[in-house]
């Protein structure tokens, strides 16, 4: 089982939904890096479950650095986070431990690991293990912007309601780390929350689309072939759970466009080279260009739902109806905000550090 990802930084993921703990590890930070404790509660709040559009398993997700930190900056050797979990409730998948959950990792999981595998919440497939990657993103997430790069995410899609575009992007960045709910436009999160919790009420559940931007990144990080900027985020952010498509830039629209409205005219302003659109996203070739780094990745509704459907007892070999009991999220994809964000600040702190070298996140002064 492959748990870790990056090149010269590296994060490995370990625990299971209803153990003892969970937890990750980074690997390859540079020494001198200050870890504030207050700001990774502040990301883990903000992947917490709220009210009637969330779960109601609610865990205090109070992180123990247990390695790689000596009086609150980083040591430069790997760093270990772990999380406890206390709101268990492993008696409702008792029933569900042969009966496959439709649109779950269960049956790949069986198949795998031939029913060893801890089934108790999703096991180590959960979306619980999600906070310990949101804990070791903020680490990331801090050391950015100490450089200047900043990462912002909003829901721009849900059920339907269309939140308004990306504007002035540090403001609206800004704006997003300080909102509970990823909506740039107050009426249409009301209308989201809404629609979310009208799913609820009929055991059911939505996606969505969640826009990321990036500003402050230099122009000419990443590789030409396979380690792509895309190609590395990509491969982080199909690691989240839910997320079943990703698109840079103006992404399958471009398809429909002729080049001549889809090339990003380039010209200089005070000197530096900057491009009149984005329709790339601020890559080209694989590597960035100086502009902003804009992606979408698309969130499936949550597969948990209290309706019935059909599927499989693997114990009696037979076809069987199910209606899943127990405590869960009519909608991820709000809460997925703060992954995404984590998820990209690892990446980009593994393709920089690629780039620039170890000790670059720790050197004084923007990129």
């Amino acid at each position: 089982m492959k748990n870790t990802f990056g090149n010269a930084l590296t994060v490995t993921l370990f625990g299971e939904s209803h153990g003892a703990y969970i937890g990750a590890t980074l690997d390859g930070l540079a020494p001198g890096l200050t870890v504030d404790m207050d700001n990774i509660r502040r990301m883990l709040s903000l992947r917490a479950p709220r009210g009637r559009i969330s779960t109601a398993r609610h865990e205090e997700d109070e992180v123990q650095l247990v390695s790689g930190v000596a009086d609150g900056v980083t040591t430069g050797t790997p760093l270990t986070l772990l999380i406890q979990n206390g709101d268990t409730k492993s008696g409702d998948y008792a029933a569900m431990k042969t009966v496959m959950r439709p649109s779950h990792a269960d049956y790949p999981a069986q198949c795998k690991y031939h029913g060893f595998q801890d089934t108790r919440g999703g096991g180590h497939f959960s979306g619980r293990i999600t906070a310990a990657l949101v804990a070791a993103g903020a680490i990331c997430h801090a050391a950015l912007q100490e450089k200047g790069v900043f990462i912002g995410t909003h829901l721009s899609r849900c059920a339907g309601v269309e939140d308004r575009a990306f504007g002035d992007l540090k403001a609206d960045i800004k704006r997003l780390s300080e909102k509970p709910f990823p909506a740039l436009s107050e009426e249409a999160g009301e209308s989201m929350q809404k629609a979310i919790a009208a799913a609820a009420a009929e055991g059911d559940s939505v996606g969505g689309v969640l826009e990321t931007a990036v500003i402050g990144l230099p122009a000419g990080v990443g590789e030409p072939w396979f380690d792509t900027v895309e190609g590395v985020l990509a491969h982080m952010l199909f690691s989240v759970p839910a997320v079943k498509g990703v698109e840079f830039g103006d992404g399958f629209a471009l398809a429909d466009k002729r080049g001549s409205a889809a090339n990003d005219a380039m010209y200089y302003e005070n000197g530096i080279v900057t491009a009149a659109t984005n329709h790339g996203g601020g890559i080209g070739g694989g590597i960035t260009s100086g502009m902003p780094l804009i992606f979408r990745c698309a969130v499936k509704p949550t597969p948990s739902i209290a309706k019935e459907q059909k599927t499989v007892d693997i114990a009696k070999k037979e076809n069987t109806v199910l209606a899943v009991k127990g405590r869960h999220d009519p909608a991820v994809v709000h809460r997925a905000r703060a992954v995404v964000d984590a998820a990209t600040a690892i990446a980009l702190c593994d393709l920089l550090t690629v780039r620039f070298g170890t000790d670059f996140l720790a050197k004084k002064g923007e990129v």
